[in-house]
């Protein structure tokens, strides 16, 4: 998991990027999962978007953490 959050390397980036996207795609379907409302299809991308602001710093600032030496 901490090189999934710190490496730098192109795959790591990549598999963060995917797993946001998806984060955000659950995120934006869980109403229609749950069953509790229809959204129109510009608010699901605005709250992909959304999503995805929120999740790109928050992976960023985990990733500046180094691991402490043991």
């Amino acid at each position: 998991m901490n090189e999934f959050l710190t490496s730098n390397e192109p795959k790591w980036r990549l598999a963060r990027t995917i797993v946001q996207g998806v984060l955000g795609v659950i995120v934006a379907a869980l109403p229609q999962i749950l069953g509790l409302a229809q959204m129109d299809p510009a608010v699901s991308a605005i709250v992909v978007a959304v999503v995805m602001a929120i999740l790109s710093p928050i992976m960023a600032m985990l990733g500046e953490k180094e691991p402490e030496a043991q």
